[in-house]
């Protein structure tokens, strides 16, 4: 899988993406990625990429001559995606779908935002990773990055089961994890898993999930 990553910043990657499990994929090369730095495409020797908004308002728009040229200096973009709070909300559905693309682009706007007409000409998807505000993209490109390779084969140990278990594959929250020592500054592990029975811990665990997503996330009970 590669990422196509266009930004004023490219010094900010890989980040936090060249450690654990998905820096060591990105060692082995089951996923890659470049930066493509949209400076490189303004108007002036002096770096400009935005200008002052039509019809006035607060904040800076990225101009679309200087992005859509940097778009197209992208020979194979593939899937185009730019993040933005008004985006479709990243979940793990979505995330399986995106991890199915050989090749997706990500647009890392910064100011106030794109041009409409970017989105319009390239088609592309609006994405949110959640209802904040961030100060630019790059984090985001990040955590999506991070959410999709981890999906593709051979990157997490434990195979298939790993990521079926996990909170929103099962649909709801994950149940409460144990380990050694099973008894912990006078807090013991619930007896059910010490028991060896296997029937028992998966009911056990099945019923702290739902207690779980229901006090936490009960819309996520309602979209089962």
């Amino acid at each position: 899988m590669h990422f196509n990553i266009l930004t004023i910043f490219p010094e900010m990657f890989p980040g936090t993406l060249d450690k654990g499990v998905v820096g060591r994929a990105l060692d082995k090369k089951i996923w890659s990625y470049n930066t493509i730095n949209i400076r490189d495409f303004a108007i002036n020797n002096y770096g400009s990429v935005d200008d002052e908004q039509f019809g006035g308002g607060a904040g800076m728009v990225m101009r679309p001559d200087v992005l859509g040229n940097a778009i197209d200096s992208v020979k194979k973009p593939g899937k185009i995606i730019f993040f933005s709070p008004r985006g479709k909300q990243l979940n793990q559905q979505l995330v399986h779908e995106f991890a199915k693309h050989d090749t997706i682009t990500m647009i890392c706007g910064r100011y106030e935002g794109i041009d409409q007409r970017i989105l319009d000409v390239y088609d592309i998807e609006e994405i949110s990773i959640g209802d904040y505000v961030l100060s630019g993209g790059e984090l985001a490109a990040q955590v999506f990055i991070d959410t999709a390779v981890r999906l593709l084969d051979n990157v997490l140990g434990g195979g298939l089961e790993t990521t079926q278990n996990e909170s929103f594959e099962i649909g709801g929250l994950e149940w409460p994890l144990y380990t050694r020592p099973s008894v912990w500054r006078g807090q013991s592990v619930p007896e059910v898993l010490l028991s060896g029975h296997h029937g028992n811990i998966e009911r056990w665990r099945k019923q702290q999930s739902d207690e779980l997503t229901k006090k936490r996330r009960p819309d996520l009970i309602k979209e089962k």
